[in-house]
């Protein structure tokens, strides 16, 4: 059994302040070893149901927040910025289940613990044919295209909820209960990441029940930014059509090309933006 799990940090037990999740900024350093402590539950949980090969990928900001020296020795790391995949560095057809581990709420929703899509405040709302997505849809999505199913989902009260409407039967583990963007009921670690364990195994122990999260081809992406100029900006990359005064498309039949060109649209629209601020 080969598990792929996807962490991001947001999500992660005892964290609620930006800056436990910027390099940099106060409480950074003992985010990362929360981050890791997180990653490490599910991966123990994974190994506990019987995975003979996990994969982790660092899925948040810079990609280079878990701490190799304290990951758990038996799966293998990914790090680092500048990959195809992004958020889904890793995932492949061969893996028969996938977690992600440390996630939030999608932009704009209620008592979601720092709610936010890909970026800090740039894109208001992110597309996926169609519909509104968040970042657990769209990787959710990207699992879905190689025949994978996502079987456990961890983070704030409405990042799990949210999993649930789009995924059914997922398990879920709340580490935390939203009272505004930056403020939350928590979680001792400890107890969350004895949860995520929990949940992991369980989740790998039933594994039949899970069916992939499947968008049907051909997937368009649509993003509503901030400014008509961070809009105006992307529309000159080749296959992005301008949607609207801040809005734009790209479509393709290739999921991993909606990966990539999302992550070309959010440096530009970065820095049109000129916040220096990427979370996703």
């Amino acid at each position: 059994m080969r598990v792929f799990v996807s962490v991001d940090m947001e999500g992660v037990s005892g964290l609620t302040d930006p800056d436990e999740m910027r390099a940099g900024g106060r409480g950074y350093e003992r985010g990362c070893e929360l981050m890791t402590a997180d990653a490490n539950a599910a991966v123990a949980g994974a190994y506990e149901a019987g995975a003979g090969d996990v994969v982790v990928t660092d899925a948040h900001g810079s990609t280079k927040n878990i701490r190799a020296d304290l990951i758990d020795e038996r799966c293998t790391l990914i790090r680092g910025p500048y990959r195809p995949l992004r958020m889904g560095q890793g995932i492949g057809p061969s893996h028969d289940a996938a977690m992600f581990v440390g996630y939030h709420a999608r932009a704009g929703v209620p008592h979601g613990v720092l709610n936010h899509t890909w970026m800090g405040y740039e894109i208001q709302n992110l597309y996926l044919n169609g519909e509104v997505c968040g970042e657990i849809g769209l990787i959710a999505g990207l699992a879905g295209s190689m025949g994978v199913p996502v079987v456990l989902v961890t983070g704030d009260e409405a990042a799990c909820a949210e999993a649930r409407v789009l995924l059914g039967d997922v398990e879920t583990v709340e580490v935390k209960k939203g009272i505004d963007r930056y403020s939350a009921e928590v979680l001792p670690p400890a107890r969350a990441q004895s949860l995520i364990r929990a949940a992991a195994a369980r989740a790998l122990r039933d594994l039949d029940r899970f069916r992939p999260y499947v968008v049907e081809a051909p997937y368009t992406l649509g993003i509503d930014w901030a400014s008509t100029s961070m809009a105006e900006s992307c529309e000159m990359i080749p296959g992005v059509k301008r949607a609207g005064t801040r809005s734009v498309e790209f479509t393709s039949d290739d999921y991993g090309q909606i990966m990539s060109v999302l992550g070309i649209l959010a440096t530009i629209g970065g820095s049109v933006g000129c916040t220096g601020q990427h979370y996703g």
